[in-house]
């Protein structure tokens, strides 16, 4: 006969979940939206689809997925004015639009768009052959910015483990693509 252990209530599981990640989740948004209202509504929008999951039973089992929800919600917000206002509005007195300040204007030459997407995939390709965790964790700390103090409390690590799985990725990275 087994015993059964008692199952967190959603409150519970809410109290976990923003207990963990809500500083990582509001530095994750507000670097992306620069709205702090926003970065809050997306914060509760995060835990609200984890909450609501089949595959969430625990604040400790969303580890592997919670940055993946956030970055898919980033993507729907994103697209959701363009499904809304498909059609493009132009000004009746000036119909071509202003020509855009070339000092703005990014050169774009073919050939430097073709080097910079074949560096971007060298780069996604040395990433990936890192380890998972390591590659996690590089990318909390140098694209999400995330303090090594607040990834190793969400890996439950120690800040010496994070910093050795953040150089780890470093050598690496510098190996595939600073030696050529």
């Amino acid at each position: 006969m087994s015993s059964s252990l008692p199952v967190p209530s959603r409150d519970e599981d809410h109290r976990r979940l923003d207990a963990r990640y809500r500083r990582p989740l509001m530095a994750f948004f507000r670097r992306r939206t620069r709205h702090e209202q926003e970065a809050e509504d997306l914060t509760q929008e995060t835990f609200l689809r984890l909450l609501r999951s089949e595959t969430f039973s625990a604040a400790d089992a969303a580890d592997p997925f919670v940055f993946t929800v956030a970055t898919n919600l980033l993507r729907d917000r994103a697209r959701a004015p363009h499904r809304r206002h498909r059609e493009t509005s132009f000004s009746l007195d000036d119909p071509m639009g202003a020509a855009p300040d070339p000092q703005l204007v990014e050169d774009r030459e073919p050939e430097r768009v073709l080097l910079s997407r074949e560096s971007l995939i060298l780069a996604e390709t040395a990433l990936f052959e890192l380890p998972t965790r390591t590659r996690e964790i590089f990318v909390l700390f140098r694209f999400e910015h995330i303090s090594q103090r607040e990834i190793a409390a969400l890996y439950g690590v120690s800040v010496s483990a994070v910093e050795k799985h953040v150089a780890k990725a470093m050598a690496h990275l510098t190996a595939r693509l600073g030696g050529e």
